[in-house]
């Protein structure tokens, strides 16, 4: 049995999932083929409720103007990051897939395999081993998390406050018959609803960049991991590179924050010294966007279309696509099928589509900061 959630009866996560059943719809669809499905089922007037209050966030935000903003977006992260999925998990599926995150390459590695290597690596880091009881912070709609459970026979507690990707992830579950081996829980990860001591191992794939402060996530994670296990991570951050007094490298995070639903990136070091204030004993760190034999092709390459012609949605993530996909969207919300702000959901993913080639080739960002490190016995 996994370690028991608390129960979480707040009116605040009672709200979150009226609201995610009205928005989506009492069908949770998840074939990943349903895309124009997904957004003919979503009720119209809620959805542009949900840009309009998504769009809030980021009211006349420019680089070197007064980030007035920013303090919202730190204070009211969960509504920053619930508002943003909600509008963007349907987009991600249909271009990206189930899994959520980059991933490096080697030369004629196709995207879904380098995909699957990128959670190996970090479920090794970790030492995932059959039966051990294993949490897995921010876990979207459960992909990196059925792999996990292939790769070592572990049983994964998914944590997650969207309501519509949880529901989306215990249907997953039933569809490839891993019901028994996973489960996925509401919850803040700033707070979570698990006792102390309750996971042999935890992982974060991309995801505690939502956090307003990287030090009150980690101590959660730290609370609930039993003593001398192991937390592996791929945190987001800005490198040693970046230039905060440089105007344009400035727009560029702030690109990447916008399209992603993050209300502030920090430095590679803020990460490091998180972890170490909460008492962790770090044992291994490392950018792998760092290309190398073996891994040649960098990270944002698909973002540009490295796999146009591979399927469709190697052409959807390609420009030529892009450009599709937005004329496809107009005509589509234009004729009442899709809901009202759908082209504009659809711009924000450009935006930080555009930031995050711009951060990685200019080597000022990194989807996948690397840290293995280990609670103390005592």
């Amino acid at each position: 049995m996994a370690p028991h959630a608390e129960p979480t009866n707040s009116s605040s996560h009672q709200a979150d999932k009226s609201f995610s059943t009205q928005l989506h719809g009492e069908k949770v669809i998840a074939s990943s083929e349903g895309f124009v499905d997904k957004l003919r089922s979503k009720d119209s007037s809620l959805h542009a409720e949900a840009v309009d209050s998504y769009s809030q966030f980021w009211d006349n935000q420019k680089a070197g103007a007064d980030l007035n903003n920013e303090d919202s977006r730190l204070k009211l992260y969960t509504n920053l990051t619930n508002t943003y999925y909600n509008l963007a998990t349907d987009f991600y599926e249909y271009g990206w897939g189930q899994s959520f995150h980059f991933a490096r390459k080697s030369i004629g590695e196709d995207f879904g395999r380098s995909i699957a290597r990128h959670e190996h690596f970090l479920a090794n880091l970790a030492g995932l081993r059959p039966g051990m009881k294993v949490l897995d912070v921010g876990c979207g709609v459960g992909g990196p998390a059925r792999e996990m459970i292939r790769l070592s026979g572990c049983h994964v507690t998914g944590l997650n406050n969207n309501d519509y990707q949880i529901e989306r992830a215990r249907e997953y579950a039933v569809r490839y018959q891993q019901e028994d081996h996973c489960e996925f829980v509401k919850g803040d990860f700033m707070k979570m609803p698990f006792p102390d001591n309750s996971f042999d191992a935890v992982y974060a794939i991309e995801a505690t960049c939502h956090a307003p402060k990287l030090e009150g996530v980690y101590s959660e994670i730290f609370r609930v991991l039993k003593p001398g296990g192991t937390f592996a991570l791929y945190e987001w951050v800005t490198t040693d590179q970046y230039d905060e007094s440089d105007a344009r490298q400035r727009q560029i995070i702030l690109d990447v924050e916008k399209g992603d639903g993050i209300p502030k990136l920090f430095p590679a070091r803020t990460c490091i010294q998180a972890l170490q204030n909460v008492r962790f004993d770090i044992f291994f760190h490392e950018d792998l966007a760092n290309t190398r034999v073996g891994n040649e092709v960098p990270w944002f390459v698909e973002l540009e279309g490295g796999s146009m012609f591979s399927s469709l949605r190697g052409f959807a993530r390609s420009s030529i696509g892009h450009t599709v996909t937005n004329t496809f969207i107009s005509i589509l919300e234009t004729l009442g099928i899709s809901p009202k702000g759908s082209l504009e959901v659809q711009k924000v993913l450009l935006t930080a589509s555009d930031g995050l080639v711009a951060g990685g080739k200019m080597g000022i960002f990194t989807p996948m900061y690397t840290v293995g490190c280990r609670k103390p016995l005592e």
